[in-house]
């Protein structure tokens, strides 16, 4: 079994959580890909309360032969950025990555190496800043199912850590279980996903901040139902009051659409609820 890097553990549960969910905005999406290999996206939202837009202009292009990927993109806070990537080109299961930032209207810089290691029990990333001088590492492994990992950062201007997370789980044919301590293991959260059939996917998310004890247990519950192959719906629900709910459709090949609505069952009568939109294109 592959392990997934560190950040993915959580993956599905996560996705079920936050994926399709475009509260609070007006979002469209163009992806295409030209003959050569040269893929091309423009990401661009519109905050409903507000009425800024952010948008952002991605090309990549991948070498499959020689393992090299290139990326760069610039978006309307005058950030350009790239990033260069070498995959089992030294070793098998190596990959090195090389990006950096620049802001066109500040002196804002970035610059940022990368080492991924990936074998069938194994998933390991070391990642430097070099302007920020500051190393964060994480490790994955597993095995039968059992998965454990663990992430450090270190500030080497201070010499100190101002990162330890970690996590345990279990992941079987149709769900998975976490238990995650993260903030120097100040904060706790138990999380469970299950495929429940072909159509039915649930989870539930309890989070416990040892600093806020007063606050108690954060509960959450998700669930997405697959209407037909082109269309599903989502809700989600939080011991708060707040229930989020979702609508994907495919209008046609390449073309998807996603209306979703958060809202505050404990004031309903009141402007406390936040609607959205995405729409994606893809060729």
């Amino acid at each position: 079994m592959l392990p997934p890097n560190y950040s993915d553990i959580c993956k599905p549960v996560n996705d079920l959580f936050s994926k399709d969910y475009p509260f609070g905005a007006l979002k469209l999406e163009v992806k295409t890909t030209t003959a050569n290999g040269v893929s091309f996206t423009v990401n661009g939202a519109q905050d409903i309360k507000s009425g800024a837009i952010i948008s952002e202009l991605k090309t990549k292009y991948a070498d499959k032969v020689n393992g090299l990927t290139y990326t760069e993109s610039w978006n309307t806070a005058n950030l350009v950025t790239g990033q260069v990537e070498i995959a089992n080109k030294f070793a098998k299961g190596l990959k090195l990555e090389l990006s950096g930032s620049s802001a066109l209207n500040s002196a804002k810089r970035a610059l940022r190496t990368k080492i991924n290691y990936q074998q069938d029990n194994l998933f390991a990333r070391v990642n430097v800043d070099a302007l920020n001088p500051a190393v964060t590492a994480d490790v994955t492994i597993s095995r039968d199912g059992a998965l454990a990992g663990a992430e450090l950062a270190y500030d080497l201007n201070s010499g100190a850590v101002t990162k330890t997370n970690s996590t345990l789980g279990f992941a079987g044919p149709d769900y998975m279980i976490t238990m995650q301590g993260n903030n120097s293991l100040n904060m706790f959260q138990l999380a469970f996903y299950q495929r429940v059939t072909a159509n039915v996917e649930a989870g539930a998310r309890a989070v416990y901040d040892y600093k806020n004890p007063e606050g108690g247990v954060s509960a959450e519950l998700a669930t997405k139902y697959v209407l037909d192959k082109d269309a599903f719906v989502k809700a989600k629900v939080d011991n708060s009051g707040r229930m989020g709910l979702s609508f994907t459709q495919t209008l046609r090949p390449g073309v998807k659409l996603s209306l979703a609505g958060l809202f505050d069952t404990t004031r309903l009568q009141e402007n406390a609820h936040k609607m959205g939109a995405a729409l994606t294109f893809e060729a």
